[in-house]
């Protein structure tokens, strides 16, 4: 007889406009654009696509018009030229805007002994080394093809809407998590189904549609709106050896720019 052993619990975070007060791959526009990867027409495009959102969310036609665009932009990409790039600017870009109220929620879920999950739908390469930055457990995020060391313009793999429940669920078998038990944030309505998976699904800085869903469901709803830079807070519940990985990540990511400066545009 199979015996369920979830007894763990987790904290699923929705990434942009939940924990961060901005998209996280338009976060990064610039240093794609001075490291060479864009082109001023696709800061343009990208900015294009996700200014709807940033300004009141978006629908499920709004959000695969937007990963077909972004997707667009990084085809041909260099993957190890783009993670160095993220390296390098991951902390000028990101720590300003993440919210206080997000990293109170992070440091009291580990003082639970919860584990922390950022589950978002941009891609792995620029979700992972926020998540190490924030000191979460685990990531879930969409992957982007690639094929010879380049990002072709398809996807692997894309955590969007249905298929971040189903990432949960696999993530509950995988490390023992009670979802019952469980809590997951978000701001947007297809993230519905993530915080239906969930014992303790939060409505964070809710686009209309969710504010709704969650009124009508009787959920919690918290408006985040302070961002403050990170750095100052890093000591709460991040652990030495996360910090150092973090520099040595920007240190990797130095190199290997500068590296790459006689190869490709110039960085400077």
């Amino acid at each position: 007889m199979h015996t369920d052993r979830r007894t763990r619990r987790a904290a699923f975070f929705d990434l942009d406009k939940t924990v961060i007060a901005t998209s996280s791959t338009m976060a990064f526009s610039t240093p794609f654009y001075r490291g060479g990867l864009l082109t001023r027409a696709g800061v343009l495009r990208g900015l294009y696509a996700q200014l709807g959102y940033l300004a009141v969310g978006a629908d499920h036609d709004q959000t695969e018009r937007m990963k077909d665009r972004l997707a667009d932009l990084v085809r041909g990409w260099d993957v190890a030229r783009t993670e160095a790039i993220v390296a390098e600017a991951l902390h000028e870009r990101i720590e300003p805007v993440v919210y206080a109220e997000a990293i109170d929620l992070i440091d009291a879920h580990h003082a639970d002994g919860d584990d922390v999950v950022v589950v978002s739908a941009s891609s792995e390469a620029v979700v992972r080394p926020i998540a190490a930055m924030l000191g979460a457990d685990h990531v879930i995020a969409s992957r982007l093809a690639t094929n010879g060391g380049r990002y072709t313009g398809d996807l692997d793999y894309y955590a969007y809407g249905p298929a971040k429940a189903e990432a949960v669920e696999e993530a509950a078998d995988r490390h023992g998590y009670d979802l019952a038990a469980s809590w997951a944030y978000s701001d947007s309505v297809t993230d519905l189904p993530m915080l239906s998976a969930v014992g303790h699904p939060v409505a964070v800085n809710p686009d209309r549609a969710l504010r709704r869903e969650a009124l009508a469901r009787g959920w919690e709803i918290r408006d985040f709106a302070r961002p403050v830079p990170l750095r100052p807070r890093i000591g709460r519940r991040t652990s030495a050896g996360l910090v150092l990985a973090v520099a040595v990540a920007g240190a990797a990511g130095w190199w290997l720019l500068r590296r790459a400066a006689g190869q490709g545009p110039d960085l400077t």
